[in-house]
């Protein structure tokens, strides 16, 4: 026991030590922060490093604001604080210090401490070290990609002594990083090497562009040194050559490296692209593809029925201001049953009257289509809505530093999977779809089996033009909401219709993709207009070989 006293008052003795550097800090930290209001720019940067350094739990209140502009001190008595402009025009304030919240004072009361963008910089660098040191893993990852993109000193000696101590995966792979780009930088060749080869297979754009400018470096100085030493035969040159050389060759190798993963993942994202649009198609064109398919309707007024649904879901943001998080569940089946109602109304009133016209029923439905148009801008002004997102659709899902999949696209992806196969199941398993797939293909037999071929025709282009409003839930997440919403892709929607076979949901579904697809590989290389051209001509030229498309729809009535 009397071995352990001596040990026991070394751990006292330091908790009291630290105990007392600690309130050494917190005592100094009120007299340093009444120094900001005098102290003038060129010695600003040395009292902020001060106010850092204390490391006190105010030191982000501090210095927070002050980076944002909105650090003040009142005229008075010279009291620090920070500043929020109400509605009224005045100034609410809080004590950078005590944070206690006090009255809301007028401008003439205060006045702003000075800075400039190097301090602002400087403030940034601090705020992200303290960061580093934070409880929360996704706090000090933040400060680490922060720290990556712009480093210094005095992150890199914090992530040096930290990155024994780290538990996070991820962050202490971050501070891997980081100490080797600081290595690559200013270490000797050796260590150069070393920092390249383990860097080869990190894809952040800071790696690459640190390998890059040290490729350049080192061939900027072989030019240099072989036009001084050209008469020199000492055998540290060649050493030194040698090195230089293997050094040249690994930054070469880990450069084209790091090409190769980054053309592989974004041939990866412009595949998710491809799909993602391919699904907005899907989702526009999987109506019309019922609607064509049964009743020969060429509809103009589809592309209102998705302009509908996405306006229905602004009605219902705007009605449930506090349910946003939710507004995309309740408005999938609203779009649905009034874009459905919409389209029953259009077949009852006006497409039942023109049947075996295509050309009188092309014209009508363009009307209506010009009507509903007029109808929104009369209802809703002509101006573009915006429709929030929930927060389960923003942000994106980070695959690696190149490669991000937004979730707003990711979840339209699922959704018009989920709701091609329901119908799917519904026109394969129940009475209706049964005489759906009847009236398409023989009507005559349909109706001499006692289907009745008018409510079906009715029916059916009240689903197409319900799943049109559904598509449009989906187009608001993706575009501003307006009135010519729909005449985007109702040209779109006739092509992946016809590319894939008229009535032929498979068909529609790959059309959709591959349409999707090659057009979103075309567009870096060739621009959206000259890609939407060669997609047009491409499917010109298909259907010259193939005019049904690529699943002709099957029965006596087919041709």
């Amino acid at each position: 026991m009397l071995r352990l006293l001596p040990l026991l008052l070394f751990f006292v003795m330091s908790f009291n030590a630290s105990a007392a550097v600690s309130e050494t800090q917190q005592s100094a930290l009120p007299t340093l922060v009444e120094q900001l209001p005098n102290t003038k720019l060129n010695k600003m940067a040395s009292l902020i490093e001060q106010i850092a350094v204390t490391s006190t739990p105010q030191v982000s209140d501090i210095l927070q604001p002050l980076m944002d502009g909105d650090l003040y001190y009142l005229k008075a008595d010279k009291r620090v604080v920070s500043v929020y402009k109400n509605q009224q025009n005045q100034y609410e304030l809080t004590d950078v210090l005590t944070a206690e919240v006090l009255p809301a004072v007028s401008k003439s009361a205060i006045k702003k401490v000075r800075t400039n963008n190097r301090l602002r910089g400087q403030i940034r660098d601090l705020l992200a070290n303290l960061d580093l040191t934070s409880a929360d893993a996704d706090t000090r990852i933040a400060a680490l990609k922060q720290l990556l993109d712009n480093p210094n000193q005095t992150g890199l000696t914090a992530v040096n002594k930290l990155i024994k101590s780290e538990k996070d995966d991820d962050a202490r792979e971050l501070m891997s990083v980081i100490l080797l780009l600081a290595q690559l930088e200013t270490g000797p060749t050796s260590e150069k090497l070393s920092a390249a080869k383990q860097l080869s297979d990190r894809l952040e754009p800071t790696v690459k562009n640190a390998l890059v400018k040290e490729l350049d470096r080192i061939s900027a100085d072989s030019v240099s040194t072989s036009s001084t030493s050209a008469d020199t035969e000492s055998s540290s040159v060649e050493v030194q050559s040698a090195e230089t050389k293997e050094l040249k060759i690994v930054l070469t190798n880990a450069i084209d490296s790091i090409e190769q993963q980054a053309s592989v993942f974004s041939l990866a994202e412009n595949l998710f692209f491809g799909l993602s649009l391919g699904s907005v198609l899907l989702l526009a064109a999987i109506g019309l593809a019922i609607t064509f398919g049964v009743m020969g309707v060429i509809n103009m007024a589809h592309g209102e029925m998705m302009m509908l649904g996405a306006y229905t879901t602004y009605v219902i943001q705007q009605t449930f201001p506090n349910l946003i998080e939710y507004s995309l569940l309740m408005a999938v089946p609203a779009a649905f049953l009034v874009s459905g109602f919409v389209g029953v109304l259009i077949e009852r009133g006006v497409i039942r009257f023109l049947k075996g016209r295509p050309l009188e029923t092309l014209l009508a439905t363009f009307g209506i289509s010009l009507i509903l148009q007029q109808l929104v801008r009369s209802v809703f002004s002509p101006l573009n809505r915006q429709v929030e997102a929930p927060q389960w659709m923003s942000g994106s899902l980070e695959i690696n530093p190149i490669l991000s999949l937004t979730y707003n696209r990711l979840y339209i992806i699922l959704f018009a999977l989920m709701v091609f196969f329901s119908l799917l199941m519904i026109l394969k398993n129940s009475s209706l779809g049964l005489h759906v797939r009847a009236v398409s293909q023989n009507r005559d037999m349909a109706r001499a089996l006692s289907v009745k071929s008018s409510w079906v025709d009715a029916i059916t282009f009240g689903l197409g033009s319900g799943i049109a409003g559904v598509a449009g839930v989906a187009l608001s997440q993706l575009t501003n909401v307006g009135p010519n919403l729909g005449q985007a892709y109702i040209i779109d929607s006739f092509l992946v219709v016809v590319f894939g076979g008229v009535g032929n949901l498979w068909g529609t579904l790959v059309a959709a993709m591959t349409m999707g697809t090659f057009n979103k590989f075309l567009e870096p290389s060739m621009g959206p207009v000259l890609a939407n051209i060669i997609v047009l001509v491409s499917l010109v030229l298909f259907i010259q070989k193939r005019p049904k498309g690529l699943f002709p729809q099957k029965g006596r009535s087919a041709e």
